[in-house]
């Protein structure tokens, strides 16, 4: 991984999409900084296509399609992106092999991990969930150790059941898809994306393990630099990493960015 600093000048002027995790990429100790809440005011008003990438629910991409600076949002790990239309009219795509969160295979999931693992509990915002089923390891207290993320997981995995590690939970749903594939839906439908022609327009930002299908297709990608504590849990790493963790790391990327791409201009 190079430092954020070292983005040469042509990359940065390549960029027309700039992608992101939320979860401890924009945020710090589950809030939104200032700074990384200006960070995306400043890329959107740079022209930049602006698109959040993340496990969080339904529920909560609503607001964010309506309420941030973004093009849309890709949500609850790959299964709908929602964005919104002239006259504020919320549009919505899911992905083709989405399958809702109510089949029993789920259910039997969450239960063994809750028996099979002290501490975990689901996520407080289950109910705003479609898709998929999170468990909560590390957003609330207690604090659960990576392990204990690995090990329901490991459940995931034995269920036939398709499962990300977070920096905050452990996702599991049904159906083949991910950040990536949804992601690369949403931009060719919305915006006329070629993923063999412009790979190089797009650079995403993320954290953690579930982030690891966007830092192997993207040739620009960038971790905040709390991404080292997963070690050699993340196989591929990002091209580049931010000297500062979470919100701070976010703020220092598009810095970076905006400075290469004025220079330029």
């Amino acid at each position: 991984m190079r430092p954020i600093d070292e983005l040469t000048m042509t990359e940065a002027e390549a960029i027309r999409f700039v992608l992101m995790d939320i979860d401890d990429t924009l945020t710090t100790n589950g809030k939104m900084p200032a700074e990384s809440y200006a960070a995306l005011w400043a890329l959107h008003d740079a022209g930049l296509k602006v698109i959040p990438v993340t496990g969080r629910p339904a529920g909560w991409c609503d607001l964010i399609a309506r309420e941030w600076p973004v093009d849309g949002v890709v949500g609850e790990n790959g299964a709908f992106a929602f964005w919104e239309a002239p006259g504020r009219q919320l549009q919505s795509m899911t992905h083709p092999n989405a399958v809702r969160n109510t089949a029993p295979t789920l259910r039997r999931v969450v239960g063994r991990a809750l028996a099979a693992v002290p501490g975990c509990r689901p996520a407080h915002d289950q109910f705003a969930r479609l898709y998929d089923v999170a468990i909560d390891f590390a957003e609330e207290e207690p604090i659960l150790p990576l392990e204990s993320a690995l090990a329901i997981k490991k459940i995931c995995d034995e269920e036939g059941v398709r499962a990300k590690v977070s920096s905050i939970h452990v996702n599991a749903w049904l159906g083949d898809y991910d950040k990536l594939s949804m992601t690369t839906r949403y931009l060719t439908a919305r915006f006329g994306y070629s993923d063999e022609r412009d790979r190089g327009q797009v650079i995403f930002v993320g954290d953690s393990p579930n982030d690891e299908p966007m830092f192997v297709h993207f040739p620009l990608t960038c971790g905040v630099a709390n991404i080292l504590r997963y070690g050699k849990h993340i196989l591929r790493t990002p091209t580049f990493v931010t000297a500062a963790e979470k919100g701070a790391g976010f703020a220092e990327f598009a810095r970076a960015v905006l400075a290469i791409r004025d220079a330029a201009s």
